[in-house]
C-alpha cells in the first residue's frame, strides 16, 4: 500500500484519531502506520478497504474524494473504535487541502485591537464639578481645563491580529519549534498531529498562509521518513522556515503587512474585461505526485503574461497527449501547441493574482491571429536588460515570496551558443547574452520522454548560433535558467523545447561534434563561505537540535566567513551552535528542558539570513562588471 492508494485526510480528523490515543498506543503508532503500509488495499466506490491481517479489515469512507470525519475510518478489530489502526490509517493517507471555511465567530480578526487606544476618563469621578443646588462657601481658585484627548476613530486603526490569532500563531510556533528540537528522525506521527490540529485551528481563525506552511512541513516530514526519492531537505528547511517566519510576524504585523502574513485560502479569479492575447510557447507539466499535462503561455498586448493550463494525475504520458488538445477556454478550437503560437481574442476574461486564466461560463474566447518573437507586441519582452529581468523573477522565485505578489520567474535573453559545460550534476549549455554575461542553460525536465534533454545536446553541438530564448530563473550563485523554448536556429518559427524535437539538419552545421566551452571567469560569489552557515541550517532539520549541538567547535567556520566579509553570518553561526549546545542544570545537577524557542528563533534568522544573502548574490551574478 502506498499514501496515493489511499483517499486524502481532513487534518482534523488525523489530529482528533491521535489525541485520543491512550499514551501506551501513541508509542506503537509510528510502528503501526509503517506496518499498515505492507498491508493490501481494495478500493470500492468511495471506499477503501484495508486488510489488517487475514481476519481484520479497516474501511476509509471518503464521500466527495476526501475523509471528512472521525467516524468515516472504522475497524473491524476487537477494541475498535479505541484502536491504533484508526489513527495509523489517517496518518498514513494523504493530507486533504481544506477548503475555506466559514469565518469562526468567536475570532474578531476583522475588528481593530483597541487594546493600544487612550483609556477613557473615569466618569464616576465627579471632584472637579460643583453639585447641583449647593453654592461653594469660598470663592473657587482658578482652574485651568486641558483640551480634551480627542480618540482615534477606530476604522483609521491598523488592522492588527486578535487575540484568538495571536493564540493560534503561537500554537504553530510551538508545533514548529517541536520539529525543529526532534528533527526528521523523531519528528513521528504524534508531532504530525500536533502540527495538523495547529494548522486546523489557524485556518479556523483565518490564518491561512500559516496553515498552508503547516501541512507543508507535515507533507515533507512523511516524504523524508518514508524515503520518498523526490524529497529534499532544502524543501523541508524553506517550509518550516516559511511556517515559523509567518507565525512570528502574526503577533507583530498590522495593516497591509498582516493581510499579506494571513493569506488566502483560495486564489480569486477577478474579472478582466476583454483581452488580445498572443502566444509564446507550451511548456510540458510533470510533478513528483504523478500529475501531468501542459501550460501554455500568453502576453497580453501590454506585455503582461497568463497562462492557460491542464493539468491532472497521469505523469509524462498525460504531458504529451494534452499538449495536442483543445485548451479549456472558451469556444476555442486551437490546441496548447497551437495556442503558443497563435493568439486569442477573450471577452468576459477573469485572471488569478499569478496570471492564470479561469475557464468560467461567462468567458468567450475565440481564435485569433499571433504575434512573431521580433514584432509587437511581444518584441517588447526582450527588450529589458536581463539584470532588471533577473531582479523581477528572483522576487517571484524568492523562498519567502508573499504568495500573493504575483510576477513571473521567466526570462527573455538573446543569446550566443558558446558550448557545453560539464558540471557534478551532468552537462549543461553555455551561452553570452547581452553585456557579455555569460549564462548556463539546463534542461528544464530530465524525464527521458521529453525532449529537452535531446535538444539541448543538439543545440551544444552548434556553438556561435545565435537564438532568442525564453528560459525560468534557477536561483544560483551564477546566472542559470531552465531553458524552456528559443527561436528555430534556422530562423523560421520557434521550438517548444520539452515538446518540439530538433534534427541535425536544422543546425548551421549538422556534422559539428559537441563543443566544449572554454573556462569562464565566475562571479564573485561563486566562491562565498556561506555554503558554512547553510550546511548547519540544513543539519539541523534531519536529526535535530541535539545533533547540531554536537558538531564541535565552528571558530574555524566563522573566522573563515568573517574574512569573506559576512561577519553577520559568523555571528548567527556561532549562536546557532551555541544555542544548540547549550543545556542548563537545576541546583541538584540534573537537565533542564531544552530552550526550543530560543533555539528555533537563532535557527529561522540563521536560515532566512542565509536565503537572503544567497538572493543578494544571484542578483549581482546578473550584473555585467568590466572584468568579466
Amino acid at each position: 500500500m502506498t499514501a496515493a492508494q489511499l483517499p486524502p485526510v481532513a487534518p482534523e480528523v488525523t489530529a482528533t484519531l491521535v489525541e485520543d490515543l491512550s499514551p501506551r498506543l501513541r508509542k506503537r503508532l509510528d510502528a503501526a502506520v509503517t506496518k499498515l503500509g505492507a498491508r493490501p488495499t481494495h478500493r470500492d466506490g468511495d471506499t477503501v478497504t484495508i486488510a489488517v491481517d487475514d481476519e481484520t479489515e479497516l474501511r476509509l469512507h471518503a464521500p466527495g474524494g476526501v475523509v471528512a470525519t472521525a467516524d468515516a475510518i472504522s475497524c473491524g478489530c476487537l477494541l475498535a473504535p479505541a484502536c491504533v489502526h484508526r489513527a495509523a490509517a489517517a496518518c498514513a493517507a494523504p493530507t486533504a487541502d481544506p477548503s475555506p471555511e466559514p469565518a469562526d465567530r468567536s475570532d474578531r480578526s476583522d475588528r481593530p485591537d483597541r487594546s493600544d487606544r487612550p483609556e477613557r476618563p473615569d466618569r464616576s469621578d465627579r471632584s472637579d464639578r460643583t453639585v447641583h443646588g449647593l453654592a461653594p462657601t469660598t470663592d473657587p481658585a482658578p482652574t485651568f481645563t486641558p483640551t480634551p484627548t480627542l480618540t482615534p476613530d477606530p476604522a483609521a486603526l491598523p488592522e492588527v491580529a486578535s487575540p484568538a490569532q495571536r493564540a493560534a500563531a503561537e500554537a504553530l510556533w510551538s508545533a514548529g519549534a517541536a520539529v525543529l528540537e526532534a528533527g526528521v528522525d523523531g519528528a513521528g506521527a504524534v508531532t504530525q498531529a500536533v502540527l495538523l490540529r495547529a494548522a486546523h485551528t489557524a485556518r479556523l481563525r483565518q490564518l491561512p498562509r500559516a496553515a498552508g506552511a503547516a501541512l507543508s512541513v507535515v507533507t515533507l516530514l512523511r516524504a523524508a521518513r518514508a524515503g520518498d526519492p523526490s524529497y529534499r531537505t532544502a524543501d523541508l528547511v524553506t517550509a518550516l522556515a516559511e511556517l515559523l517566519g509567518t507565525a512570528h510576524r502574526v503577533g507583530t504585523a498590522s495593516g497591509a503587512e498582516l493581510a499579506a502574513v494571513k493569506g488566502r485560502a483560495r486564489r480569486p479569479y477577478s474579472p478582466d474585461g476583454s483581452l488580445r492575447l498572443y502566444g509564446l510557447f507550451t511548456e510540458p507539466v510533470v510533478t513528483d505526485s504523478g500529475h501531468g499535462g501542459a501550460r501554455t503561455w500568453v502576453a497580453g498586448s501590454d506585455g503582461r503574461l497568463c497562462t492557460v493550463g491542464d493539468v491532472a494525475p497521469g505523469g509524462v504520458g498525460r504531458a504529451l497527449g494534452v499538449a495536442d488538445r483543445a485548451v479549456r477556454l472558451g469556444d476555442s478550437a486551437l490546441t496548447h501547441r497551437e495556442l503558443g503560437r497563435a493568439g486569442l481574442a477573450v471577452s468576459g476574461a477573469t485572471v488569478s493574482p499569478d496570471g492564470r486564466l479561469g475557464a468560467g461560463k461567462g468567458v468567450k474566447a475565440v481564435s485569433a491571429g499571433g504575434a512573431a518573437w521580433t514584432d509587437p507586441p511581444l518584441a517588447a519582452l526582450w527588450e529589458t536588460p536581463p539584470s532588471e529581468q533577473a531582479a523581477r523573477a528572483l522576487r517571484s522565485t524568492s523562498r519567502y515570496a508573499d504568495p500573493e505578489g504575483g510576477g513571473s520567474d521567466l526570462l527573455f535573453l538573446d543569446v550566443e551558443i558558446l558550448g557545453a559545460v560539464r558540471e557534478s550534476g551532468g552537462t549543461c549549455l553555455l551561452a553570452l547574452c547581452e553585456g557579455g554575461t555569460a549564462v548556463r542553460l539546463t534542461v528544464a525536465d530530465d524525464d527521458p520522454g521529453l525532449a529537452h534533454r535531446d535538444n539541448l545536446t543538439l543545440l551544444a553541438a552548434a556553438p556561435g548560433t545565435r537564438l532568442r530564448i525564453i528560459g525560468r530563473m534557477v536561483p544560483a550563485l551564477h546566472p542559470r535558467l531552465a531553458l524552456l523554448a528559443c527561436s528555430h536556429p534556422t530562423g523560421q518559427g520557434t521550438i517548444d523545447l520539452g515538446f518540439d524535437r530538433l534534427r541535425r539538419a536544422d543546425l548551421p552545421d549538422p556534422a559539428a561534434p559537441v563543443h566544449l566551452a572554454p573556462p569562464q571567469p565566475e562571479s564573485s560569489g561563486a566562491h562565498s563561505p556561506l555554503y558554512l552557515l547553510e550546511r548547519r541550517v540544513e543539519q539541523t532539520v534531519p536529526a535535530g537540535r541535539a545533533a547540531l549541538g554536537m558538531l564541535g567547535d565552528v571558530t574555524a567556520e566563522t573566522r573563515r566567513i568573517r574574512r569573506a566579509g559576512l561577519p553577520t553570518a559568523a555571528g548567527l553561526l556561532a549562536a546557532l551552535c551555541a544555542s544548540a549546545a547549550r543545556r542548563e542544570r537545576d541546583l541538584f545537577g540534573r537537565l533542564l528542558p531544552a530552550d526550543t524557542d530560543g533555539f528555533a528563533t537563532y535557527w529561522l534568522s540563521a536560515a532566512r539570513y542565509a536565503a537572503a544573502v544567497a538572493e543578494s548574490l544571484c542578483a549581482a551574478a546578473w550584473n555585467p562588471t568590466p572584468d568579466r
